[in-house]
């Protein structure tokens, strides 16, 4: 894509053709792209990946999201504590930055959606 990398992703899908045909009620709610670098990255777990891919799946309309870590567990079927270790293992990959935003108000989670370079 060219052009400014700033621009809002719905505003990029808006470009392309695509016709969704016989969407039924899994698919009605929406879906989510995750980038194959990251399906393919051997040094995450499924964990990381699904974390990640959750992350993207909120932060899909607005191009940022700061879901509380029970929401993410809930929505992952893990503890807090787990979902806790899978979002360091994305910082610490360069994949995620978590900004706090204070006492009992939720992270703000920023995904780098580009592989890092080996």
């Amino acid at each position: 894509m060219h052009g400014n990398p700033a621009r809002h992703i719905g505003a990029i899908l808006k470009e392309r053709n695509i016709v969704l045909k016989g969407a039924d009620r899994a698919t009605r709610g929406g879906f989510t792209q995750v980038p194959n670098f990251l399906l393919k990255a051997p040094n995450l777990s499924a964990g990381d990946k699904l974390a990640f891919a959750m992350l993207l799946s909120y932060a899909w309309q607005n191009d940022h999201c700061f879901p509380g870590q029970k929401r993410l567990g809930e929505d992952m079927g893990l503890h807090e504590t787990n979902v806790r270790k899978h979002l360091k293992s994305l910082e610490s990959m360069g994949l995620l930055a978590i900004t706090r935003r204070g006492q009992g108000k939720t992270n703000v989670y920023t995904l780098n959606l580009k592989a890092k370079k080996q």
